[in-house]
């Protein structure tokens, strides 16, 4: 299934700082953070070099991938790595699965 929308978390090398966000182009949206973190660094995903894919959740409403990104930002880092250990139990980069999702 084609989703039109999604609720990512990007981990920096280490998978100790991680970044929650929403997107309509999640490949786009992976590239313009290792951009940020390659160059610019203002953003809080550039500046601790989040760009490694390890969670998503696509949705085919742009409301109900926001709510969810907000109740995900409001959980403590215990259950965000949880969530992310039962999709993904090894943390690696998921960047590659994207290019299959839109295009």
């Amino acid at each position: 299934m084609l989703y039109s929308h999604f609720v990512y978390i990007v981990a920096n090398e280490y998978r100790t700082t991680i970044y929650i966000g929403v997107t309509n182009n999640i490949q786009r949206r992976i590239s313009q953070h290792y951009f940020d973190s390659q160059n610019l660094k203002k953003s809080f995903a550039g500046k601790y070099n989040c760009y490694y894919l390890v969670y998503y959740e696509g949705f085919d409403d742009a409301s109900a991938a926001i709510v969810r990104e907000k109740e995900l930002k409001k959980w403590r880092r215990e259950k965000k790595n949880k969530l992310i250990s039962e999709f993904n139990p090894r943390w690696e980069s998921l960047n590659n699965q994207v290019i299959y999702f839109q295009d």
